[in-house]
């Protein structure tokens, strides 16, 4: 007994979230999905995280031969 009261306040939660639409600035949207391309500054700040060398992808093969 009482699983009726729980169940009940879980699908009034339920609906509360299916049916619950924020107010949305599609303006910043927009603005935020029509950026423009990234500068070279920006593409130096990822350089460390390239390996130009490919060593990576030779030991990853190897392990899998």
């Amino acid at each position: 007994m009482g699983r009726g009261r729980q169940k009940a306040k879980h699908t009034k939660v339920a609906r509360d979230l299916k049916y619950y639409s924020p107010d949305t600035n599609y303006g910043a949207l927009a603005n935020e999905l029509h950026t423009s391309t990234p500068t070279s500054s920006e593409m130096d700040k990822w350089a460390e995280y390239l390996d130009g060398d490919g060593a990576e992808d030779a030991d990853e093969e190897s392990r899998t031969a």
